[in-house]
């Protein structure tokens, strides 16, 4: 088990050593899994002669519960090391959505995700929802509408594949194996996304996972979920909704109305402000030695500085009032034909 174990682990330098604790930890030489599956404890090692060799500390059986430990190592391993899943929110919000709009008497809602993967994570950018059936003794997914829907979005953007699905819950049912067995066939090494709509810890706990089989060679194998670090990612146009949207938190009655396009500019140059202002303070603060200078916040700033365009004042100023000149005309000529039209009417009416 030791060797199966080492070969699966080791995968960096770091691994390796967190291994070699583990099998110190341990304190056995050689572990019988098969008696583990079987029988939930494992017996030691049997010498020639039939007799059991003792082990430190008088281990001569290792306990489901040790197992289970064997498990969380496992466990943590792999949520360190796995890709990094990266959600956008309209990811979530349509996965409230459909929720919201389900059936009479469902208890979840299911759906697909779409978006893309690399090397090192996997970015979530859209999803929707997939009618299915679900009791205590089975489970009915309707696969041929997710397969329809799917030939829908990649009309839009082909960019975007399969890459898992997504359930309302807070825990794994073995409902859950059976529905991430299809996706294993429509997308390789699929994830699990669960969103605990009710809120049972006071908020909307968001977990991602991957399954792995596990088991004994030749015997039953088992399918164990592993989590993902979770990020949370957003384009600039969806950060505006996100920032509308919190801003009904401090509000009682839970609305909050559209800001002005100008309300709307200044605030986006307040927080510009801000930011150059901590960025101003941080430089300073290495210029005078109280924080050490990082090179790759060095390079990100050089970058940032470079992609400025270098104008006068003067040159911008003129710039700023001919598109403001530009937008006025517009304004005016869309009045001017409002107008035309609302006297159009009145003389079609005469």
């Amino acid at each position: 088990f030791q060797g199966h174990l080492k070969s699966f682990l080791i995968c960096d330098l770091e691994i390796e050593e967190m291994f070699f604790k583990f099998k110190n930890f341990l304190l056995i030489r050689e572990i019988h899994v098969a008696n583990v599956a079987s029988t939930g404890f494992c017996q030691p090692p049997t010498s020639a002669g039939g007799q059991q060799h003792e082990s430190h500390g008088d281990l001569r059986s290792l306990s489901s519960s040790l197992f289970i430990i064997i498990l969380h190592f496992l466990y943590e391993i792999m949520a360190v090391h796995g890709p990094v899943v990266k959600i956008h929110p309209v990811v979530l919000a349509s996965i409230v959505d459909s929720y919201e709009r389900r059936n009479e008497g469902a208890t979840r809602v299911i759906g697909t995700l779409l978006g893309t993967t690399d090397k090192h994570s996997v970015e979530v950018t859209n999803c929707f929802s997939v009618p299915h059936n679900e009791s205590e003794d089975e489970v009915a997914v309707d696969m041929e509408f997710a397969k329809n829907m799917y030939e829908l979005h990649k009309k839009v953007s082909p960019s975007e594949v399969i890459i898992g699905w997504y359930a309302t819950g807070y825990d794994i049912t073995e409902h859950s194996v059976l529905i991430h067995e299809y996706y294993s066939r429509e997308a390789p090494n699929p994830i699990h996304l669960t969103v605990d709509t009710a809120l049972q810890s006071n908020k909307m706990n968001i977990r991602a996972y991957v399954s792995s089989q596990m088991g004994v060679p030749g015997k039953t194998v088992g399918v164990m979920f592993t989590p993902l670090t979770v990020k949370y990612v957003y384009y600039d146009t969806e950060r505006i909704g996100v920032e509308l949207l919190q801003r009904t938190r401090a509000s009682p009655s839970r609305t909050n109305g559209l800001t002005t396009d100008l309300a709307q500019v200044a605030s986006a140059a307040g927080r510009v402000q801000e930011m150059l202002t901590t960025v101003l303070s941080y430089i300073e603060d290495i210029l005078s030695g109280k924080v050490m200078a990082d090179n790759s916040v060095g390079r990100f700033l050089m970058d940032l500085v470079n992609k400025v365009p270098k104008i006068t004042a003067e040159d911008f100023e003129s710039m700023l009032n001919s598109n403001i000149n530009d937008l006025l005309m517009v304004t005016y000529l869309a009045n001017l034909t409002q107008a035309q039209i609302a006297l159009n009417e009145k003389l079609v009416v005469l």
